[in-house]
């Protein structure tokens, strides 16, 4: 028997995006929603992540916009000092199950099914007693899996190993009840940083680690992105001129990441390496100063197989002792996908409208939803980001950034929703107060964000012309 029920919005998953969506759309409209999601409550990927996982960005700046996350406080100990606070992976699912309980379902509006599979045309069932339900949508349909988030223990590594070689996810490690002689940590984004600097933080030497390097990433300073009052307004004025500086005496795409290092905009595990990827990773300057203990770097490419006594990779071979662990730390957390329109055809398939922001970007796509007439318009003021994974990405996400800003410029709604969202990153200079000056102000703001543009885009052009 199928159980029918009907809404205006079905919500498909319900991880950090769905939930941000949610919250907007609870507090701006009068919609009801049914949340179908496979996991036992909410949190997505947040639910099977490594237990040690952190957030990048403070804690200020994640979840939702009606529920603070954390206790808004600088980091006193640890790699982070000095530093909001940055939310583990225990306390971002607690938030989530408290946004749940006590805003989501006391609303009256929200009919939440955890432990369900999406069949497709609205309908899914319950994997634990069966039950199948077929939804009549009255408004949309909303997808928040097309973006998902894949981390290590959702997927097995990609390439072949030996039966008595130990290869496990970063989840297993805080499991582990004996010293390995070696520790091989295979892959180079977020979550292979964070396994080496777990392993560290635990009193692992360097000399005892591996870290295989397919590509070498250019990371941010975890300094240059922390809220306001913490960082200083002539602080972020000064980083904002020495950026666009480079970037407008940049005469190749090589000349300007050197320029942008120079400066601290960028910062490179290895001073005398050319990173290649660029997946939006922060780290501090006490995390980098650890990263770079590790001697034993191996840039041969990805692993194609791992036998008994060797790792093969795409530009060469290394041998592995009998007593070593493998990390695996390889799944794409956020791959790049063909572009969608968000808005089309009473479906909303949630994807970045700001780079690396996926919740911020959720949040806003539900207010542009609730306030704005038609899906053309929809889409002109939330065009999708792609998620950056090369250097020259980089190029494209910092025109992405000034193309926001030049886009919602002079749009009073989205100023006034952007100055009350908690999810805004509160990292740009206080404004003047007085009209004449701000007026000025904003001007030259528009107006170095079409320099930079421009000078971005020509030197694109010129490395896509060789």
């Amino acid at each position: 028997m199928v159980t029918k029920i009907d809404t205006d919005y079905l919500v498909v998953g319900a991880g950090a995006t769905a939930m941000a969506f949610v919250d907007t759309l609870l507090t701006e409209s009068d919609a009801n929603v049914v949340l179908v999601d496979r996991y036992h409550q909410p949190g997505g990927h947040w639910t099977v992540a490594y237990p040690y996982v952190r957030l990048h960005q403070p804690s200020a700046m994640y979840g939702v916009n009606s529920r603070p996350l954390g206790n808004d406080t600088i980091d006193q100990t640890g790699w982070n000092a000095g530093h909001y606070e940055l939310a583990s992976a225990s306390e971002i699912c607690s938030y989530f199950d408290q946004v749940m309980r006590e805003t989501f379902l006391p609303s009256g509006r929200v009919s939440y099914f955890p432990m369900a599979e999406y069949d497709g045309a609205g309908r899914f069932h319950l994997t634990t007693s069966g039950e199948e339900y077929q939804v009549a949508v009255r408004r949309k349909i909303v997808d928040t899996t097309y973006q998902g988030v894949t981390v290590p223990a959702m997927q097995p590594p990609e390439f072949p190993i030996a039966t008595d070689v130990r290869v496990v996810p970063p989840n297993e490690l805080p499991a582990l009840r004996e010293a390995y002689d070696q520790y091989v940590i295979i892959g180079a984004g977020k979550t292979g940083i964070d396994a080496c600097l777990w392993l560290l933080e635990q009193g692992v030497a360097p000399a005892q680690l591996t870290w295989i390097m397919p590509r070498a990433p250019w990371l941010i300073d975890r300094a240059t992105v922390q809220p306001l009052p913490l960082r200083r307004a002539e602080d972020i004025a000064r980083d904002y001129a020495v950026k666009h500086e480079a970037i407008m005496r940049a005469e190749s795409i090589p000349d300007l990441f050197n320029r942008l290092s120079a400066v601290g905009a960028l910062l490179r595990i290895s001073p005398d390496e050319q990173p290649t990827a660029f997946r939006c990773a922060t780290v501090s300057q006490a995390e980098l100063e650890q990263l770079r203990k590790i001697e034993h770097v191996v840039r041969l490419g990805r692993v194609k197989r791992i036998t008994e006594t060797d790792i093969e990779l795409d530009g060469g071979t290394i041998p592995i002792g009998q007593h070593t662990l493998h990390v695996d730390c390889t799944a794409d957390a956020a791959k790049q996908l063909p572009i969608v329109p968000i808005f089309q055809d009473g479906l909303i398939t949630l994807q970045s409208v700001r780079a690396c922001q996926p919740v911020f970007s959720a949040a806003l796509i539900a207010h542009v939803e609730t306030a704005y007439p038609n899906d053309f318009v929809k889409n002109e003021l939330c065009p999708v980001t792609p998620n950056p994974k090369t250097d020259t990405d980089w190029l494209r996400f910092a025109i992405s950034g000034n193309s926001e800003q030049l886009r919602w410029s002079g749009n009073d709604d989205i100023g006034a929703w952007l100055g009350t969202s908690r999810l805004q990153p509160n990292i740009a200079p206080p404004m003047p107060d007085d009209p004449a000056e701000r007026a000025s102000f904003e001007q030259q703001a528009l107006a170095m964000a079409r320099q930079q543009n421009a000078k971005l885009e020509e030197l694109l052009h010129a490395h896509d012309a060789l």
